[in-house]
């Protein structure tokens, strides 16, 4: 069984609280030591790149640009789905630090192996 935890994320600038509270989640596993990713899928996958993530803020929560740079150096990943960035124009050149591109296989694959996932509708 994988230790992995999936957050899933699908909201991007329009959605403050909705794309800021994955990465809250993730970050209190990923400070804890849990292996955490953040699965942007949709319009999400803006956040994994240069500005992505700026002006984001939802009061009552992190500002996610601070919150974004404290989980990957807390540890944490970010997966954007290349379904998703593909028709986007969003390749290797634009990603922020953490951020990867990934197919649906590499996510499927840690899924089958165990990983937990946990999405905010």
């Amino acid at each position: 069984m994988s230790d992995k935890l999936i957050f899933n994320c699908t909201y991007g600038k329009e959605e403050p609280e909705r794309a800021t509270l994955p990465f809250v989640a993730a970050n209190i596993a990923a400070a804890t030591g849990q292996d955490a990713i953040v699965l942007c899928t949709i319009e999400a996958v803006w956040l994994g790149t240069q500005g992505g993530t700026d002006g984001i803020a939802q009061p009552g929560l992190p500002v996610l640009a601070d919150l974004y740079a404290e989980f990957v150096d807390n540890g944490g990943q970010v997966w954007l789905c290349g379904a998703c960035a593909k028709p986007r124009g969003i390749t290797e050149e634009h990603l922020v630090k953490g951020s990867t591109i990934v197919g649906a296989a590499k996510v499927v694959e840690e899924v089958v192996a165990g990983a937990m996932t946990v999405a905010f509708a």
